[in-house]
């Protein structure tokens, strides 16, 4: 009876001081769970150093970053795609970054690998071209490019790891899509669009500045678009020739026909030749628009002259100097690409040459010489 008596008693400060050690070890564990967390609240809050690929997507992202973010571009203005052979340092810039913005469609063959190199798992890749409509890859001989749309969605969701690979054979025909979306200004809208959200979703606490820099640089594609609409608008439904098959989504945007006349990466054939010659018969054709990156070595300003045609710049916008990072560059070769253009057009006549001058077997030999 005594025990049962004074054990509530004794129970009382014993009870007492289970609960004062249960409240500290709550606040000592609650004190240890917010030091913890709190670096990564600060993580989060850092801005992202970003990647970019192809030079339009460096051209975007850096308009939509603005001064938000670091943006530093894989491919060095100056070379295209094709002659791309990463280095350590490429290795190294993809193992410190968060994001990676890329094209998309097959336009970065070379990324798997480079990748894999990189070991970096908390990379976060934004495709670009999700979501697009985009146009099917096509053979020389049948190269319009109106009236193959296709919805695209290739699956890739925003912020998704690496392990990204297309399996397009290297090379400019990519794959089933054509990847030059960035040269229709309303796609590159969407381009844009796809880029803030994507940035957004990596670094929540940078979206205002991301939303009121993409809103600042749409506003310039749409002027860019609709100015490009006025001026090609007396010319729909006319034809142009372009050496390689980047144009038909610009061709599709302005209701135009496009036209290429060889694959890259390969020495012009005789069929090639004998293509070119049987376009300009066809067409009374006064123009080839080549891309600035040929040079004037290119393979087919010998057969320009024998055939009496012009050879005028249209710049898909691939290689660049140092200016060609910056957002602006984009608006300014549009406009320079729409010039050439309609002087193209202008130049053309409802005219077809009676007799045209033949490619002489020297000259086509220096031709293939000069291509391979």
């Amino acid at each position: 009876m005594t025990n049962r008596t004074n054990s509530p008693r004794l129970a009382q400060p014993v009870q007492s001081l289970v609960l004062l050690v249960a409240a500290l070890s709550v606040g000592i564990l609650g004190c240890s769970q917010t030091r913890r967390q709190e670096p990564q609240a600060q993580q989060g809050s850092d801005p992202p150093k970003v990647v970019t690929t192809i030079l339009p997507m460096t051209q975007f992202t850096r308009a939509v970053a603005g001064d938000r973010a670091e943006v530093r571009p894989l491919i060095p203005p100056q070379m295209g795609t094709h002659s791309f052979q990463a280095r350590p340092e490429e290795v190294r810039l993809l193992a410190q970054a968060d994001v990676l913005v890329i094209n998309g469609l097959g336009m970065e063959t070379f990324l798997e690998g480079l990748i894999a190199s990189a070991g970096n798992p908390q990379l976060q890749i934004v495709d670009s071209s999700e979501g697009l409509p985009t146009l099917r890859a096509e053979e020389p001989e049948h190269g319009h490019s109106h009236g193959h749309g296709h919805g695209h969605s290739h699956g890739h969701s925003h912020g998704h790891s690496h392990g990204h690979g297309h399996g397009h054979p290297h090379g400019h025909s990519h794959g089933e899509f054509n990847p030059h979306i960035w040269l229709d200004p309303r796609r590159a809208i969407q381009q844009v669009e796809n880029i803030r959200d994507g940035l957004i979703s990596v670094d929540p606490a940078g979206a205002e500045i991301y939303q009121a820099n993409a809103a600042a640089f749409i506003e310039k594609l749409k002027a860019l678009d609709e100015e490009i609409e006025r001026r090609l608008a007396p010319f729909a439904g006319k034809k142009f020739v372009v050496f390689h098959n980047f144009a038909p989504y610009f061709a599709e945007r302005y209701n135009l026909k496009a036209e290429f006349l060889v694959e890259p990466e390969a020495s012009p054939s005789p069929e090639d030749v004998r293509r070119v010659m049987e376009t300009v018969r066809a067409s009374g054709l006064k123009t080839i628009l080549v891309e600035p990156q040929l040079g004037s070595n290119n393979p087919f300003e010998v057969l320009a002259r024998d055939l009496g045609i012009q050879v005028r710049v249209f710049d898909p916008i691939e290689t660049a100097g140092p200016e060609g990072l910056e957002p602006e560059y984009y608006l300014t070769v549009m406009r320079q690409n729409v010039e050439n253009l309609v002087s193209a057009f202008e130049k053309e006549k409802a005219w077809v040459p009676l007799q045209l001058p033949v490619v002489g077997q020297a000259a086509l030999e220096h031709l293939l010489a000069r291509g391979r």
